[in-house]
């Protein structure tokens, strides 16, 4: 795989990663250091974060999506941007309409959409005034289909979906490209996370199945966003080869 990193009048190329401390967010940020930039991580779990930017060369810099002034302080940590990269979301629980929970809704829709309205409005201006700037937004195969139990989750990726292909028109013909990521399985904390630690309920998520890795994920992103600048891979549906649609795969 080529890569290009040419560096801007402000230095090497810088990517800003959220939910960096973890998963895809943690493997993209391996894979951009070693392809040469200069990453900005975002978490919440700073201890995970700073022993990534050890590790990468990168820095660490605390991040709450959910939370304005938290988005705030971080992107004062960020003085110039040429990728950023909106990973932090997740889904909790698999309610039925009937059953939903709204407080499970609501982290849904300011972690996967608020949080990436909030961390993309603040890092255009940079992106842009970069003079080559990327946006990478992880959604989902969730993004494109319904699910029967999954209308928080799938609502909360159709809405930064629609987010994100937006911006692609509202920025027509700036130095800046807008990349959809929309990855099927990937064996991460995510089922962990909606289910709220249940660890048993989670490793049956991937049962009889070889799931994609978090590092299959990382390494389309570095593909998409080391393509020569004129280049813009606007979606990408990834999934593992036993999978075919969010409900239906082959099991062993």
């Amino acid at each position: 795989m080529s890569t290009s990193t040419e560096t801007t009048g402000n230095g090497t190329r810088s990517a800003v990663i959220t939910g960096a401390s973890s998963g895809i967010g943690a493997a993209t940020a391996r894979q951009l250091a070693a392809a040469g930039y200069r990453v900005v991580l975002g978490a919440r779990r700073v201890d995970r974060l700073t022993a990534l930017a050890e590790e990468t060369g990168g820095v660490a810099v605390p991040l709450d999506v959910t939370d304005p002034e938290s988005v705030e302080s971080f992107v004062r940590e960020v003085p110039e941007c040429n990728v950023l990269i909106n990973n932090a979301g997740g889904a909790k629980g698999l309610a039925t309409v009937a059953n939903a929970d709204e407080d499970d809704w609501r982290w849904m829709w300011e972690t996967n959409v608020l949080g990436t309205l909030r961390l993309t409005k603040a890092l255009l201006p940079k992106l842009v005034e970069s003079g080559d700037g990327h946006v990478v937004t992880i959604t989902s195969v969730a993004a494109l289909e319904a699910y029967d139990n999954g209308s928080g989750y799938t609502s909360a990726k159709h809405a930064q979906a629609a987010l994100h292909r937006t911006l692609r028109g509202e920025h027509l013909g700036e130095p800046v490209r807008f990349t959809e990521l929309a990855p099927g399985m990937v064996e991460t904390e995510f089922s962990e996370v909606r289910f709220k630690g249940d660890t048993e309920k989670a490793s049956k998520v991937y049962q009889g199945l070889t799931p994609l890795s978090a590092d299959d994920v990382a390494d389309v992103i570095t593909f998409a966003v080391t393509r020569p600048s004129h280049v813009n891979l606007d979606q990408i549906v990834l999934k593992p080869r036993d999978q075919h649609s969010a409900t239906r795969a082959h099991r062993s």
